[in-house]
């Protein structure tokens, strides 16, 4: 095998791309790979650019053109210098090209045709359906509402708490699958993994290239979950009005229909990039919602910092080089964004945390040979539970966020990657 060489780009050098997806957004074109998940947005003669490429045009050639037939000079050189430190270019001249590898998908095997019933237009219709007689069943026998009673079907803690976790975790799982089962079937190169979104740990499905397909596809995709978890609570409503609510069938099944539907008001917390922050993001035709008002907090926060202490850095306005359209969305989607994250991390301080410590050191305290074996077991088992959810949140957030860190500490610079990472 030929190894790559540093890049060396001429005026005279053809340019050989690896395998690119490419679509029209508006003025400008997203173009990227989708196996390493690393997209661009270009305007139109970098689109026109990249089609002579793969004609098999030189950068002069491909200058010369675009001069004729766009009429416009395009610096065609520097761009195929963008291209390969973007890692798009796969060879120069025949000579191999140093980029990321490939990053894994989960569940390889599935190839989009095996997944294509995904997007048929006849599954909204089964699942409108399903709602509506779920609907009847409640409004003929209200009694199937939902309540935080249904949770404790059992008298025995053991029994509650094994069904919230094993019925829980399922359906976390699950709603990931129809994520990436639909993205499948749109082609993506799909990965499911566990993340972390501020406090919360959390499986999420990492989508991106979702935005090259329509966008009936694109909403499916990220709508898929919620519709799995009504659609199980849907179910669960109807068998239960078949059973007698006397049963141990009966009472599972209400526990379960509460715990899918437990994760939903999760779904419209968009500060933390959820299940509708994508629904929103592509209906506000917004490139980066998140990004961009991430940024915008930060120049409002450069601007309280220069009004009190007579900063002057950053004062510079980033929502004023997007579109007027994108301007305003950004703009109310940071405050969204600062009063979001302040209140979750709010309750992690004054509830979460202190309620883990307290848990922690009464468990440590109760540990001896004074104390009687249900007494230590109890503590062993708290210890171990509350151990090892922090030590997983812990090695998940150090795995998202090393570069980030390793950044903070000067140690390299970051590089920026676009991901459409979908969770619960």
């Amino acid at each position: 095998m030929t190894e790559p060489v540093p890049v060396v780009v001429l005026p005279e050098s053809r340019v050989r791309l690896h395998d690119m997806a490419i679509r029209q957004d508006g003025d400008e074109w997203i173009t990227g790979r989708l196996d390493t998940r690393r997209f661009v947005a270009l305007p139109r003669a970098g689109a026109v650019a990249i089609e002579l490429f793969r004609a098999g045009h030189s950068i002069d050639e491909a200058a010369t053109r675009m001069a004729h037939t766009e009429g416009c000079v395009f610096d065609v050189l520097s761009f195929a210098r963008d291209l390969a430190a973007l890692g798009f270019v796969a060879d120069i001249d025949g000579r191999p090209v140093a980029s990321e590898p490939p990053l894994p998908a989960s569940f390889p095997r599935i190839r989009p045709e095996h997944a294509r019933f995904a997007l048929s237009p006849v599954f909204p219709v089964l699942f409108i359906g399903l709602m509506l007689a779920a609907t009847v069943a409640l409004v003929l026998r209200p009694g199937l509402l939902p309540s935080f009673h249904e949770l404790l079907w059992s008298s025995q803690g053991t029994a509650v708490l094994a069904l919230s976790a094993g019925a829980g975790w399922s359906l976390v799982y699950v709603h990931e699958l129809a994520h990436f089962i639909t993205a499948r079937a749109a082609g993506v190169h799909a990965r499911i993994q566990l993340s972390t979104r501020l406090q919360f740990l959390i499986a999420e499905t990492d989508i991106s290239g979702i935005e090259f397909a329509p966008r009936r596809h694109r909403l499916t995709a990220y709508l898929a979950g919620m519709a799995t978890n009504l659609s199980v609570a849907a179910v669960a409503v109807l068998i239960q009005a078949t059973t007698s609510p006397a049963t141990t069938v009966h009472r599972i099944l209400a526990a379960t229909m509460v715990i899918a539907l437990m994760s939903l008001p999760f779904e419209f917390m968009v500060f933390m990039r959820t299940d509708i922050y994508y629904v929103l993001q592509d209906v506000l035709a917004c490139r980066n919602l998140f990004g961009d008002g991430t940024a915008y907090a930060r120049y409002l926060g450069n601007r309280v910092r220069h009004t009190i202490f007579g900063s002057t850095t950053g004062t510079v306005d980033p929502s004023l080089g997007l579109p007027h359209h994108e301007r305003r969305a950004v703009r109310i989607y940071s405050v969204v964004l600062v009063v979001g994250t302040a209140l979750c991390l709010g309750v992690m301080a004054i509830f979460t945390v202190p309620a883990d410590l307290t848990l922690i050191s009464r468990a440590i305290t109760r540990i001896g040979l004074g104390q009687s074996l249900i007494t230590n077991l109890d503590s062993v088992v708290v210890l171990l539970i509350l151990g090892s959810v922090h030590t997983v949140w812990v090695l998940t957030w150090w795995r998202r966020h090393r570069g980030w860190v390793a950044c903070l500490c000067g140690r390299r610079r970051l590089r920026g990657a676009g991901h459409t990472a979908i969770g619960p």
